[in-house]
Formats: structure tokens, C-alpha cells, sequence
């Protein structure tokens, strides 16, 4: 049977990034997986969330455009102890990623941006992970694998591995965020979940 893999979305608030990249990533794995086992949990929480908000309207219409619901989603602040219960922590921002690292030193080495982690997975060699596991655990050896890769594949920019904030912004910006976490989360899913 499939061990439980916890992966956390981190982003500011809680409404909108991370809470689309959280239904995003539940969902893509989901589908890649297609009724197989696979011991993936997918949650979110923001640096300076307030507990209990709900989604942003725009992150909700987009979610629908998707094929997805925000369902009871709620917000919720990040603490030392959901960054100690997951084993991948996946940040909208460098800023993000650096408050993680600070609340809980110990998750540093499993702490990437949502779009550094997806262009580091993209590199790994294909028959790194074994071919026999399960989702679940070939996330796990992809984890333990990426650190290795950051100098293999640095982004042009920093400010390449930080998802723009769409809060203010109209339902065309929140489509745009979007499909940026669709096309990173789908990158290491691949790898995770060949077909």
C-alpha cells in the first residue's frame, strides 16, 4: 500500500495562489493517476493568512473553468507544524519559500518554489526514479533527487521562479496564474505518474 506523501502550497494569504494550486496539483494527480493508489495529500496554507476566509471569487470562477470547485475551501495561516508534517513544501514565491525556511529550518532542503521545483524535476534523467514505485514514493525519491540539479537548471532570472500575485488584479490575471501552475505541476507530474 501507497505511504502518505503530504505536499503544502504556500503563498501569502491563502486565496488565491496556493488555494489554486492546491485544488490544481490534487487534481492533475488524480487524473495522471487514474484510480492507482497513490498516497498523495495535497494542502495549502498563506504566510499572513487569516483563518477561515474563503477562496477568492476570481481564483473560484477559474477553478470552475478547470473543471474544479473550491468545495468548503477555508483559509488558513502556515505554522512550523504544517511545514514539519509535509514532505514538500511548494512556495508561489522566493519570499514565501525564505518565511518557510525561517518558521521551520528543518523543511529548508524540501522547499521550492512551485515553478523552481517544477523546472528542476524536468531535468532529471528519466530512469532515476524506478520504474517499479508507486507515486507516492517516486515523489519522494524526486524530492531527495532535485538539490542536486539547481545549478543544472537556474532560471534566467530569480524572478522566474516566483508565481505574480493576482489579487488585484481581473479574471484574466487569475487564468494566467493559472495555467502557470497547470504547466509546472503537470512538468513534475510526469515524472511522478508516467502513463
Amino acid at each position: 500500500m501507497a505511504r502518505q506523501f503530504h505536499i503544502l502550497v504556500v503563498c501569502r494569504a491563502n486565496l488565491c495562489r496556493s488555494p489554486m494550486a492546491e485544488r490544481l496539483t490534487a487534481g492533475i494527480l488524480r487524473d495522471r493517476t487514474a484510480g492507482r493508489r497513490h498516497g498523495l495529500a495535497v494542502a495549502s496554507a498563506g504566510t499572513h493568512a487569516r483563518d477561515g476566509a474563503a477562496m477568492h471569487p476570481h481564483a473560484t470562477e477559474t477553478l470552475r473553468t478547470h473543471g474544479l470547485v473550491d468545495g468548503d475551501f477555508r483559509s488558513r495561516r502556515l505554522t512550523p507544524e504544517l511545514l514539519h508534517r509535509a514532505q514538500l513544501v511548494l512556495t508561489a514565491s522566493r519570499a514565501h519559500r525564505a518565511e518557510c525556511a525561517r518558521l521551520a529550518p528543518a523543511a529548508v532542503g524540501r522547499t521550492f518554489t512551485l515553478l523552481q521545483f517544477a523546472r528542476l524535476a524536468a531535468v532529471l534523467p528519466a530512469d532515476e526514479l524506478g520504474e517499479e514505485a508507486d507515486p507516492g514514493e517516486r515523489l519522494h525519491r524526486l524530492v531527495g533527487a532535485v538539490p542536486r540539479l539547481r545549478a543544472q537548471a537556474a532560471p534566467r532570472m530569480p524572478e522566474d521562479d516566483d508565481l505574480r500575485d493576482p489579487v488585484t488584479g481581473p479574471l484574466a490575471d487569475f487564468a494566467a496564474c493559472a495555467d502557470r501552475i497547470r504547466t509546472a505541476v503537470e512538468e513534475f507530474a510526469t515524472v511522478i505518474a508516467p502513463r
